[in-house]
């Protein structure tokens, strides 16, 4: 008995750490995977000596968040109790008819309504305290600020970012000890912030999962759904089954997130009552609420393999490192490789050299995680060179975290740069289709990449691409007739693809608008002043200048003019142009012009504009297809805007 209530306050302590960590947006403690392990191991420690500490995690909903702004839950946010057995999800169901959801891996929010206003936004907390963030009401999407109903409503739900926004956004923090394990880590740290520009930045979005309070009677979960759809929120995808259908089920929608249909992260389902009624009829045991519903999460497979070698990727100035290991079979597919993090992780697995022993899993289905290292084989070396610029390399603790990461000295590292990188393809920079950050990365420590003009020689390294994981023939052609499409640029986006301080999209309009493309280029070479333009001035001309006076970036930008062919580059935009005031939507295959790239500059030329979108402010629609049934013509001919085909526009502003 005393080892027991030895292990099971270890236990207790170990997992409240976590927690703490987890719902704080901090760095994880340990993985799901380990503390579903720990929290069964506990529970079941619990149920046979009958020993329970008040703060056990079995016996709170969550745990409190660092706030200021506490506030009580008007309706106690309880936990779902959980299962990774079919059979129990069927055993509760019984004959009853249920609803099946995701069970979304985010932050749960609860929004509160009166008047038709949103009054309130808490976070969970610990279920029955959260945090009050309704002063980023209008940071966060997913949800109407006013709905029609008058009544009170609280509505539920879990506020997640996406796969790509993640990965997108930790790419941009330099410094990997502040990096973010995941989409739910990411998502938590974000709601923590105070700055409600920044989180707007950070796309998180609120997904509904349940009607928590209506005045009115709705009894019906799916009608009760259906109701906040139709007020304006996004309502977390569901299917009406019962026990019956129940394995089939599960199994369609396990196979979802397998082939990577899932865009934002789930770490299981969960099933609810049809009858509301009846749900709200059950009892409450320690933290859970037995008829609310139940949650299923998926058996973790774990595999066995052997470390063949750590790849060493530097982005931004962090050099990572990833497990290349002998290829198994996990829920479906081969997996050989896996994230290590940083050096902190890598010690805490105990991770050695070739030959290791390590077990491996998909976290959440998705991402492979290496668990737990069974034997370890010498010892890890740690590059002293950076793989991209081969300078020295250091070691570094994070003040914030204590993490122990791996950096490159060298402050012209191109890897360094990545956000100029990322600009330059952008579609308001070069347009160059398939070259993602993580891509672009690859390539840099893979020696492909250092200048932009590197880009327009990646035919010399295909052969090694194709050997790459996830590429393949048709990716490599797909990349080289974008980069090939890229080399007939307008003038515009050419300048902002520069990356020059100070000097955006609107700013090279006005430049080329004043002067040209030739003009731009002789102020540069004769260090003529662009003060003269409207909306330059004394700053930017300065900065454009010091800009060109860095020998690096005036080689690279003639070895860029002798690959790419600057369309429209002699001639300023018309003031008085044929275009001039009009806003033009453009889309379809093109035949006049080469691209529509080239249809954009010839309206830009004209002192029109070419926008993404329909809407109010557009003139005109351009379509081949007059008679599409696409997005883009609904909404024109619903405004009542002009839909013309290229011809149409050649002989009215051509």
């Amino acid at each position: 008995m005393a080892d027991s209530k030895e292990r099971i306050e270890y236990l207790v302590s170990t997992l409240n750490e976590a927690s703490r960590a987890y719902y704080n947006g901090e760095e994880e403690i340990m993985s799901n995977f380990e503390w579903d392990a720990m929290f069964d191991e506990l529970t079941a420690l619990e149920n046979e000596s009958n020993y329970i500490l008040p703060d056990s995690p079995t016996q709170n909903a969550g745990y409190e968040e660092a706030s200021s702004n506490r506030e009580t839950h008007e309706f106690p946010a309880l936990s779902l109790a959980k299962t990774k057995l079919v059979s129990d999800l069927q055993e509760w169901a019984g004959e009853r008819d249920i609803w099946l959801s995701w069970k979304l891996d985010g932050l749960t929010l609860v929004l509160t309504y009166d008047n038709g206003k949103l009054a309130k936004i808490l976070t969970r907390g610990n279920g029955t305290v959260g945090s009050n963030i309704t002063f980023l009401k209008d940071s966060i999407a997913g949800f109407p600020q006013k709905i029609d109903y008058k009544g009170h409503l609280v509505v539920r739900g879990e506020a997640t970012i996406s796969y790509p926004d993640f990965e997108l956004i930790n790419e941009t923090i330099e410094d990997d000890g502040d990096k973010y394990a995941n989409p739910r880590n990411l998502a938590s740290g974000t709601l923590a912030l105070d700055d409600p520009q920044k989180v707007k930045e950070r796309h998180v979005h609120f997904n509904a999962f349940t009607l928590v309070h209506i005045d009115d009677d709705i009894s019906s979960w799916g009608d009760r759904m259906n109701f906040l759809e139709k007020a304006g929120f996004t309502v977390v995808d569901r299917e009406r089954t019962n026990a019956g259908d129940l394995p089939e089920v599960v199994q369609r929608w396990t196979e979802r997130v397998e082939n990577g249909q899932m865009p934002i992260p789930v770490d299981g389902l969960v099933i609810a009552y049809e009858d509301n009624d009846y749900a709200q009829t059950g009892s409450v045991t320690g933290h859970h609420a037995t008829r609310a519903g139940y949650a299923f999460k998926w058996q973790d497979t774990e595999a066995e393999t052997r470390l063949d070698h750590i790849e060493w990727s530097c982005a931004v100035s962090t050099i990572s490192p990833v497990a290349v290991f002998e290829p198994v079979s996990l829920e479906g597919t081969t997996v050989s490789r896996a994230s290590l993090c940083n050096l902190s992780e890598i010690e805490r697995l105990g991770v050695g050299g070739k030959g290791t022993v390590m077990s491996c899993i998909k976290a959440n289905k998705i991402i492979p995680k290496i668990i737990r290292v069974k034997e370890k084989v010498g010892e890890l070396y740690i590059p002293e060179k950076c793989p991209v610029c081969g300078a020295p390399t250091e070691k570094r603790v994070s003040v914030h975290s204590g993490t122990k990461t791996l950096h490159c000295t060298n402050e012209e590292c191109p890897a360094k740069h990545l956000k100029r990188f990322t600009r330059f393809v952008s579609k308001t920079g070069m347009d160059i289709d398939g070259l993602s950050i993580q891509t672009m990365l690859r390539f840099m420590n893979a020696g492909f990449i250092n200048d932009f003009s590197d880009i327009y020689h990646l035919r010399d390294h295909y052969e090694n691409i194709r050997e790459m994981d996830g590429f393949g023939e048709k990716s490599v052609e797909n990349m080289d007739k974008a980069i090939e499409k890229s080399r007939e640029a307008d003038p515009v986006h050419f300048i902002y693809a520069l990356c020059i301080p100070m000097v955006g999209g609107d700013a090279a309009k006005k430049i080329v608008t004043k002067i040209g493309f030739d003009g731009f280029l002789k102020s540069l070479r004769e260090h003529l002043s662009f003060e003269d333009i409207d909306g330059i001035g004394t700053e930017k001309s300065n900065s454009i200048h010091e800009w060109y006076a860095v020998e690096r970036n005036a080689v690279e930008l003639q070895k860029l003019l002798n690959e790419v062919k600057v369309a429209n580059g002699g001639a300023a935009i018309d003031e008085n142009g044929k275009c001039s005031g009009l806003t033009f939507v453009i889309t379809g295959d093109v035949h006049h012009y080469k691209n529509r790239n080239e249809f954009k500059a010839y309206v830009e030329s004209q002192n029109g504009s070419v926008t993404g979108s329909v809407s109010k402010k557009t003139n005109f629609l351009v379509n081949n297809d007059i008679e599409s049934q696409s997005s883009k013509n609904r909404k024109a001919k619903e405004l009542g805007i002009p839909i013309i085909t290229e011809d149409e526009f050649v002989e009215r502003f051509g």
